[in-house]
């Protein structure tokens, strides 16, 4: 599995505005729904999902990074959305490090596979440092997203 695989394309944002925890969940998931992959009307119970989800740990991963996922009856295929925080955001990290980079990860309730091989996936790309730096200075969606590609398919 490649993360271009689950990426919106249309879900990729170089200037997250959020300085919270819960508005960087809320923006997300307006990106998602913007992009056509979850109906408007699902966008509150996604938002109070995620929540619940962080409630159980923090999916502040550390070195910067936050993956705010989450499986919900209202997702029909996996959906992936990607954003980066210029100022970084306090996301109760493992670290206690600000995260700058998010990527938000929505999945069909019965996919525990794909869902897992799709966090394991991010985790693992963004594990490099310089890449990670890389992706911080990212001045658009279309070259975000040609980092990513480049990337994954390097590591594949």
């Amino acid at each position: 599995m490649k993360v271009d695989d689950f990426l919106n394309r249309r879900a990729v944002v170089t200037d997250l505005k959020s300085k919270d925890k819960e508005g960087v969940i809320r923006e997300m998931v307006d990106l998602v729904a913007k992009a056509g992959d979850i109906r408007p009307k699902d966008k509150e119970l996604l938002v109070k999902i995620l929540r619940e989800r962080e409630l159980l740990g923090s999916t502040g991963i550390g070195q910067g990074v936050g993956i705010p996922h989450a499986k919900s009856s209202s997702i029909k295929k996996l959906i992936g959305a990607v954003a980066i925080s210029k100022e970084g955001v306090n996301f109760d990290s493992l670290d206690g490090e600000p995260a700058y980079i998010f990527f938000l990860l929505l999945a069909p309730q019965d996919s525990a596979g794909p869902h897992l091989k799709a966090l394991a996936r991010i985790s693992r790309l963004l594990k490099d440092k310089y890449f990670r730096d890389v992706l911080r200075n990212a001045q658009s969606g279309k070259e975000l997203i040609s980092l990513i590609v480049k990337e994954d398919q390097r590591r594949h």
